[in-house]
C-alpha cells in the first residue's frame, strides 16, 4: 500500500512540475525591463518635435486615408488568390514616425496585449502586429534604439530598420546585436524570412514558417524607396479568405514595387489597425477576434 502511495505522490508531483513548466513557458508573464518614456534613448528620433505632433491636429482623415504635413497613409484592399489583402501605402517626411511599441510598455516573456490596445496606448495612427519576440528565447530584440536581447539564433534572418529609415536583411550568424546598434540600427525585427531582397523575390514555393499550413493569414512590411513604406496584412483561414503562402505573399509584395520586404508574425496574430479600428478580420484560435501579441510596428508621433 505504501508503495502505491509513493507512486501516486510521485505522479502528482511530476504532473504539477510539468504543468508549471508549461505555464511558465506559454502563459506566466515575466517582465525584464520597463520602457522608460523619460529616457531619450527610448523615444523616437529627436526630430519628432512638438511642432510635428501638432501637425496631427490639422490632419485630413477619411475612412481609408490620413494626411498631414509629415505623414501620408492610403489604405487599399486587394483581392488576390481568393484572399483579402489590406495594403497601407505610407509616405513620411522623417523616419522618426516609423516606430515600434511593446505590450504593456515592457520587455519580457509572455507579456502581451492586442495590437489595437498597444496601438491605442501610443496613439498610433496605423499599426500592425510585430514579430512576437516574447515567445522566443533567442533572436535579437532592438526597439527604438534600445537593445533588449543580444542572444542570436543560428540561421535567423532579421529585418533591420536604421535611423535614417532604410531597411536591410541581415543574418544573425554574421553580425552581433551590439554591432548593429553601433551601425545605427533603430529597430530589429526577428521573425522572417525575407520576402524581397534587392527588388527580387527571396523565397521559393517550398519555403514556409516552421510547419505552418501553406495558406495563412500574413503580415509583412516593405520599403519602396526613401521614406516610402508599405504595411501588408492578408486575411486567411476563413471561407471568405483562403490566406497566402510565403511565395504568394512575396510575389504580391514584388507587385507593389518594394525593394526590401520581410515576413512578420502571421496566423492569428495578423492584424492591421487604422485610426483605432481593426480593419482586417483576425482569426485566432478562439474565432474571429484579435490574438494578444508582444509588440507592434506603427506610424505615429
Amino acid at each position: 500500500m505504501r508503495k502505491h502511495i509513493y507512486t501516486i505522490i510521485s505522479f502528482v508531483l511530476a504532473l504539477v512540475f510539468t504543468t508549471y513548466i508549461a505555464l511558465d513557458t506559454f502563459v506566466i508573464s515575466h517582465i525584464y525591463a520597463v520602457v522608460d518614456s523619460t529616457d531619450s534613448s527610448n523615444l523616437s528620433l529627436a526630430t519628432v518635435s512638438e511642432d510635428a505632433a501638432e501637425a496631427a491636429t490639422n490632419a485630413v482623415v477619411t475612412e481609408n486615408s490620413y494626411t498631414d504635413e509629415n505623414i501620408s497613409i492610403t489604405i487599399t484592399t486587394y483581392r488576390e488568390n481568393d484572399t483579402n489583402i489590406y495594403v497601407a501605402d505610407i509616405q513620411l517626411t522623417d523616419s522618426a514616425y516609423l516606430q515600434t511599441a511593446l505590450a504593456q510598455a515592457a520587455y519580457g516573456k509572455n507579456v502581451t496585449d492586442t495590437t489595437s490596445n498597444i496601438a491605442e496606448s501610443v496613439d498610433a495612427i496605423l499599426a500592425i502586429n510585430g514579430d512576437y519576440y516574447g515567445v522566443q528565447e533567442s533572436g535579437y530584440v532592438i526597439r527604438n534604439g534600445v537593445l533588449y536581447r543580444s542572444e542570436g539564433e543560428s540561421g535567423q534572418e532579421d529585418l533591420v530598420i536604421y535611423q535614417d529609415g532604410t531597411m536591410e536583411i541581415i543574418s544573425e550568424d554574421e553580425i552581433s546585436a551590439e554591432e548593429l546598434l553601433a551601425n545605427g540600427a533603430w529597430n530589429v525585427l526577428c521573425f522572417g524570412p525575407a520576402l524581397i531582397e534587392d527588388g527580387a523575390v527571396a523565397v521559393t514555393t517550398s519555403d514556409e514558417v516552421d510547419k505552418a499550413m501553406t495558406s495563412n493569414p500574413r503580415t509583412a512590411i516593405g520599403i519602396i524607396d526613401e521614406l516610402h513604406y508599405v504595411f501588408v496584412v492578408a486575411d486567411g483561414r476563413t471561407d471568405e479568405s483562403e490566406g497566402l503562402s510565403l511565395y504568394q505573399l512575396a510575389e504580391f509584395m514584388e507587385s507593389l514595387g518594394v525593394t526590401c520586404a520581410y515576413n512578420l508574425d502571421g496566423g492569428g496574430s495578423s492584424t492591421m489597425v487604422f485610426n483605432g479600428t481593426v480593419i482586417n478580420n483576425p482569426t485566432s484560435g478562439h474565432g474571429s477576434k484579435e490574438r494578444s501579441v508582444s509588440d507592434i510596428v506603427y506610424i505615429g508621433y
